[in-house]
């Protein structure tokens, strides 16, 4: 039967219950039990896909298609487990599921209501999550005392009422400020965090505080007191450098140990042996590179998370510290180079609007001229078919019909047919809703030998994620060829661009998937590594 660990946050937002969620999930992996990870989020919106990433940071997307909350990310870099569509609940799905039943008369004209319906509604569908895995770890969004967040409470509470504390453990994840003028720890915060869990009635098993300096044996000591909590269990996530040290951190204070002895888990020892290699690594990067990202989403941290991480993971198995520079999209122009002149490598993102295509264009032709490595990512691929068509095939003011729905030249469409990820046919046209009517999910590709796509994977078939509209305009294939253009890699059945080269480069790529997406620290990511080392190599 599936064990719950559920993790809620308190005093402030972004403290990391979703790298603390994921770092329990790989210790405990590490410990030879299976494990499923859940992100309840407190928004009301039905489909996270529709949301700005400069607000809620980027959308990731499973392999079986679901756009998700950026934290799932997280969870799918940390552990083997993938991610899916039951992996992921905001408040306003809940309710659409609830009230949908309500119209088709399910609940026989009963008064609908918070509890029991809503509560029921989590409660199966975090059931629904758990896979019957040895562990589900549940995160909760937000913040205790939120008014948003109390569904989720109450329905986390029921089940630790329902299945007894054998089969359901409570961490809190809280702040611990540092008051640098005073030099002191304070524990206040934490203190009245955890009384406004308890006075909805969840009493934490284990405390992660968050710190900017290390908590002394006292401070925890009077945590302990004020909260209820084992001395042992206030464990303490002080800020690091790089968050691939979390589950290290965790295991030496006996994170797991608690937890195996608290749900009584039969299970290996702790091996952690990978994450200190990647420590390791890191710790011996010798080389340094400049990457230049062209941007249009001005919260460049969390709207680009996977791509941030996935060159991060490529720079550390590579040898190489990257340095990452955003450069505006919307202030590149075809006659001012200079915030691209010390670039080692150009990437250009995913990204939906016309906003900065111009400029992302411009990038793209310096990068092609001045024989800069290139990686272009789903739309950065679209961009550099546009960049090829218009200056190398002069065909003048080509363009995509998301852009310019008149252009004489549509090197880019929209995609009308398609298969998903079941293999089941799809189709849209222009008047479809945004939401939910995209190419959406993993996807199968293959390779042309002989190419830098096939030699970064060295295998002739892969599957990766997508998330787009539009595609190449295959009317226009038998011309870019002949010019130059080098299509790598198509949709299995043939029909559908995924990859495109240049002859006659170091390095030069486009892809409509998001290889972002399934790039772990542990094992990296073919396409970034491959992309890296052209860097280095191009020196």
């Amino acid at each position: 039967m599936t064990k719950y660990i559920f993790i809620t946050g308190g005093v402030v937002s972004s403290l990391g219950k979703g790298i603390v969620a994921a770092s329990l999930g790989s210790i405990l992996e590490s410990r030879n039990l299976s494990v499923s990870v859940i992100k309840l989020d407190p928004y009301i919106n039905v489909d996270p896909g529709t949301m700005s990433p400069s607000q809620h940071g980027e959308v990731f997307v499973t392999h079986d298609g679901a756009e998700t909350d950026l934290d799932l990310g997280h969870y799918e870099r940390f552990v083997n487990y993938k991610t899916n569509k039951s992996s992921n609940y905001t408040t306003g799905q809940i309710y659409d599921i609830v009230l949908k039943r309500e119209r088709k008369g399910e609940y026989l004209g009963s008064t609908v209501q918070v509890i029991p319906h809503i509560t029921d509604e989590i409660i199966l569908n975090i059931k629904k999550g758990s896979f019957d895995k040895d562990i589900c770890i549940v995160e909760i969004g937000g913040t205790v005392g939120d008014i948003e967040s109390l569904p989720f409470i109450e329905a986390i509470r029921q089940m630790g009422v329902e299945y007894g504390r054998e089969l359901v453990s409570y961490i809190h994840l809280t702040l611990v400020p540092y008051i640098r003028a005073a030099n002191e720890i304070k524990t206040k915060p934490t203190q009245h965090s955890v009384k406004e869990l308890r006075s909805i009635g969840i009493q934490p098993d284990i405390l992660v505080c968050r710190s900017e300096k290390d908590i002394s044996d006292h401070d925890k000591k009077k945590i302990a007191l004020f909260t209820n909590v084992e001395a042992k269990a206030v464990i303490n996530s002080i800020d690091v450098d790089d968050i691939y040290e979390v589950p290290l951190i965790l295991h030496k204070q006996g994170l797991d140990d608690i937890i195996v002895k608290k749900l009584n888990l039969s299970c290996d020892k702790t091996s952690l042996a990978a994450w200190e290699e990647y420590k390791n690594k890191r710790n011996n990067i010798k080389n340094k590179i400049n990457i230049k990202i062209i941007a249009k989403y001005g919260n460049y941290t969390e709207s680009y998370k996977s791509l941030n991480e996935a060159i991060k993971h490529a720079g550390v198995h590579s040898g190489v510290d990257i340095n990452i520079d955003y450069v505006d999209a919307e202030k590149l122009n075809d006659k001012d180079h200079s915030s691209l002149a010390n670039a080692g490598g150009i990437i250009v993102p995913g990204g939906f609007g016309g906003r900065g295509i111009e400029g992302k264009i411009n990038a793209i032709k310096y990068a092609r001229e001045n024989k800069v490595p290139f990686l272009g990512i789903c739309l950065g691929m679209q961009a550099a078919v546009i960049e090829f068509s218009r200056n190398v095939c002069k065909l003048k003011n080509a363009n995509s019909t998301e852009f310019d729905k008149e252009t004489k030249y549509p090197v880019i469409g929209l995609i009308e047919e398609w298969l998903d990820n079941t293999g089941s046919v799809e189709y849209r046209d222009i008047n479809s809703n945004i939401g939910g009517t995209m190419r959406l999910g993993e996807q199968e590709c293959a390779l042309e030998k002989e190419s830098n796509a096939y030699n970064a994977y060295n295998m002739s078939s892969i599957f990766e994620r997508h998330r787009h509209r539009f595609e190449f305009n295959n009317e226009y294939k038998s011309l870019l060829e002949e010019n130059g253009l080098i299509i790598s890699g198509k949709s299995i059945d043939g029909t559908l661009v995924e990859v495109i080269e240049l002859k006659n480069h170091p390095w030069f790529l486009g892809c409509q998937f998001h290889p972002e997406f399934t790039s772990k620290p542990i094992k990296g990511h073919p396409l970034f590594e491959a992309f890296v080392k052209s860097i280095r190599d191009n020196k």
